[in-house]
């Protein structure tokens, strides 16, 4: 299923979904230090806040945050997989997920999800100096959002 965003005027959003969203802000300045303090200010139960959080932002958030997914084959090298790493930190990409398979027949996949919204250059360049490393054989963007 793909998703799909919509940008919604907040009067007329559900009572739950308008109070994660002011949750969610308590705690990203500090006003709150944990989710049941936050949640017990605003009236919203924990369960209906854990339901909606992941799928609720600000417009202002979206804008920030961008995810990207990339899959690599890898040569089963020590340190190739160090490598791009550290490319991706030199960018001020911040890796949020790595999954690595099993290598077979000496290459490894790798996906990793990474946030780029603080990144110092351009996506497109950071995938091209990735590609040119010695031990990766295949890399594709598989997920943007």
């Amino acid at each position: 299923m793909t998703e799909r965003y919509f940008v919604v005027r907040e009067d007329i959003l559900p009572e739950a979904i308008v109070k994660t969203i002011q949750v969610k802000e308590m705690l990203r300045r500090g006003e709150a230090a944990t989710v049941h303090e936050a949640t017990e200010r605003v009236g919203l139960s924990r369960s209906a806040f854990y339901k909606y959080k992941d799928g609720v932002y600000t417009q202002n958030q979206l804008a920030r945050e961008q995810i990207v997914t990339i899959s690599m084959d890898l040569d089963h090298r020590s340190g190739v997989l160090s490598k791009v790493l550290g490319l991706v930190a030199s960018s001020e990409g911040n890796v949020l997920t790595m999954h690595q398979s099993i290598p077979l027949q000496g290459l490894a996949n790798v996906v990793i999800s990474v946030e780029t919204s603080l990144m110092s250059g351009d996506l497109s360049e950071l995938i091209e100096t990735i590609r040119r490393h010695d031990g990766v054989r295949k890399i594709a963007i598989i997920g943007q959002g």
